[in-house]
């Protein structure tokens, strides 16, 4: 697989929900499916991290699949109300590079490398 731009991933979503009929969600509807997906990224965490092991019945999923679900709802959501998340992005990053700069302590401040 190649490497994919915000740009190109919100591209391909928006051609592969173009061949139904249905279309992209409610706004509503799409944040009860992003929850949804959310919660059960929290149940692999769980499992993987946590103290509550997966039963023996329970299917294999991994922390990355449920990543991708969450990403892929993330971008229906954006496409369904025409956000562009690369513009999305650059903004909370200006944010997080300006306002709350100083907010953490820097690697290199406490004499790590």
């Amino acid at each position: 697989m190649t490497d994919k731009s915000m740009k190109e991933m919100q591209t391909e979503v928006d051609q592969y929900i173009g061949q139904f009929k249905e279309g992209y969600f409610s706004p509503l509807a799409m944040l009860a499916r992003m929850t949804e997906e959310v919660g059960e990224l929290s149940r692999e965490i769980n499992h993987y991290y946590g103290e509550k092991p997966k039963k023996t019945t329970e299917a294999e999923r991994t922390v990355e699949e449920e990543m991708g679900d969450i990403l892929f709802v993330l971008i229906c959501f954006a496409n369904s109300l025409n956000i562009d998340l690369e513009e999305a992005h650059n903004r909370v990053m200006e944010k997080f590079n300006t306002r709350d700069k100083d907010r953490w302590t820097k690697i290199d401040e406490q004499g790590e490398n």
